[in-house]
């Protein structure tokens, strides 16, 4: 894994919330490295949605536009139970 990749994510998952830190941190510490390269890109560029509809999506108030990064939501709302 290229750790200059990882650390430019570790920051991009420090969001306006520590509730959104801790949930997208977790899944870049948890599901990042066994996941495959569309995953891991459609996960990068999640990262450049702004919060409040991140929370939305997380929180179940909205679908995220693109099935691949609601995949993503899926998967840290069922690691959560959500």
């Amino acid at each position: 894994m290229d750790e200059a990749r990882l650390k430019r994510l570790r920051w991009r998952t420090r969001r306006g919330t520590r509730e959104l830190d801790r949930l997208f941190g977790g899944w870049l510490d948890e599901r990042f490295a066994d996941a495959d390269e569309a995953t891991r890109l459609a996960f990068d560029e999640l990262l450049d949605v702004q919060d409040p509809d991140l929370w939305d999506w997380v929180m179940g108030h909205a679908r995220a536009p693109r099935d691949d990064w609601q995949a993503i939501i899926d998967d840290i709302r069922s690691r959560h139970r959500l």
